[in-house]
């Protein structure tokens, strides 16, 4: 089952990634929608929110330390 169909678009950045605070805040406005709609669909399934947005803060965080020193870092 392809669950990126049902996502919606993410903008692409239109500040350099240089441009720390402004590309991480537009990131942030960019995936916000997106997360709560993850959740909206988690907790219409049955899932706990709460539970939900802590387990994709662990699978987020697992990510980060998985690319630590990888060439995805940008």
């Amino acid at each position: 089952m392809d669950m990126k169909a049902g996502l919606g678009a993410v903008p692409a950045p239109t500040h350099e990634a240089r441009e720390f605070l402004a590309y991480e805040t537009e990131c942030r406005s960019a995936l916000k929608p997106l997360l709560a709609g993850l959740l909206d669909t988690a907790e219409a399934a049955g899932w706990n929110r709460r539970i939900a947005a802590s387990t994709l803060m662990f699978l987020a965080a697992q990510h980060v330390s998985a690319a630590t020193g990888s060439s995805s870092d940008r």
